[in-house]
């Protein structure tokens, strides 16, 4: 078993995987941050995943793909800023109405290119691996080589968007106006920080990184689009942002940690002194990412003394009531 986690093959499609997640754990985190809760995260990554690869088999563009991925799990994030912000329906209702509203949408829009692939132009570009060593020497280089080095721009992209997104939020002073805005919205709001406008910034910022991840799986991993293709990683983001505790560095083991444990069944599977055993069945394993998020939760709830994230999640503001 530990020959497995240790495999460079594993190590490298357990990055690649934590990718979707990675994106989508730091659009809900910077949402939350904010003050808002969207349980909407599965329908946005869809909305993403399908305008976005609908553009790419129609334009082979990958500037009009990821703008059209932004736009459509945009226009989803701005659907859940009016109804929270502006009308201040429960943002629990509201999220689990553009969950459901965005996969219908999505997997309308993304059966006109079902029995596509990812254009030969766009394939090429993400074949490319900007750090890979074309001659490493000795085996450790040849590991890290194979296990860190060898992935496209999509992924050294995500992790750059987590440290560029830590050091806006903790080193920046609109950074800290989030922070504010998010634990205490009456007394940002009396402190001249414009709420409205930083509750609808970063819930339609955070629903685009949340389409950019949901782009991933048919434009790089899968290269063809499927129903509900993000099998339920939305509601695993959720979790995740707890996980992580609401920080983007955090963010990028807790995505490793969660992609590991979704690629686990299938290579143990690939394993013939393993796959036999009862325990290490891979319908049991599959369970894994899903088992860790209950844990997750039980002990989040369970520790009092522990910061439960920001104060004003699932709060609407009455600037009456200040």
């Amino acid at each position: 078993m530990l020959s497995i986690l240790t495999s460079t093959t594993f190590i490298a499609s357990a990055i690649s995987f934590s990718v979707v997640l990675l994106l989508g754990t730091l659009g809900e985190l910077i949402t939350e941050r904010s003050g808002h809760l969207n349980l909407g995260v599965e329908g946005m990554m869809l909305l993403g995943g399908a305008f976005g690869y609908y553009t790419a088999v129609q334009t082979s563009d990958i500037v009009f793909t990821v703008l059209a991925a932004c736009i459509g799990s945009g226009i989803g994030a701005l659907l859940y800023g009016i109804l929270t912000v502006t009308l201040r329906v429960n943002q629990t209702v509201a999220g689990l109405a553009l969950a459901m509203f965005g996969a219908g949408l999505a997997n309308s829009i993304g059966s006109k290119v079902a029995n596509t692939d990812t254009p030969e132009k766009i394939q090429k570009m993400f074949n490319y691996h900007p750090f890979e060593l074309s001659n490493p020497s000795g085996r450790f280089l040849q590991y890290i080589n194979e296990a860190f080095l060898s992935h496209d721009l999509y992924v050294y992209a995500s992790i750059l968007i987590a440290v560029v997104l830590a050091i806006f939020l903790f080193k920046t002073k609109e950074g800290l106006s989030i922070r504010i805005t998010g634990e205490n919205t009456a007394a940002a709001d009396a402190s001249g920080i414009k709420v409205t406008r930083i509750k609808y910034t970063y819930i339609i910022l955070g629903g685009m990184l949340c389409g950019l991840g949901g782009l991933y799986l048919p434009l790089v991993q899968q290269r063809s689009w499927t129903d509900s293709i993000t099998a339920g990683k939305g509601w695993l983001v959720v979790a995740l942002v707890i996980f992580v505790r609401w920080h983007p560095l955090k963010a990028i083991i807790g995505a490793y940690v969660f992609g590991a444990l979704s690629i686990l069944g299938f290579s143990v599977q690939l394993n013939e002194s393993l796959k036999s055993l009862p325990f290490f069945n891979q319908y049991i394993m599959d369970m894994f990412p899903f088992i860790l998020t209950i844990i997750v939760l039980v002990i989040s709830s369970a520790k009092k003394k522990a910061w439960g994230g920001p104060a004003e999640i699932g709060h609407a503001y009455f600037r009456e009531e200040r």
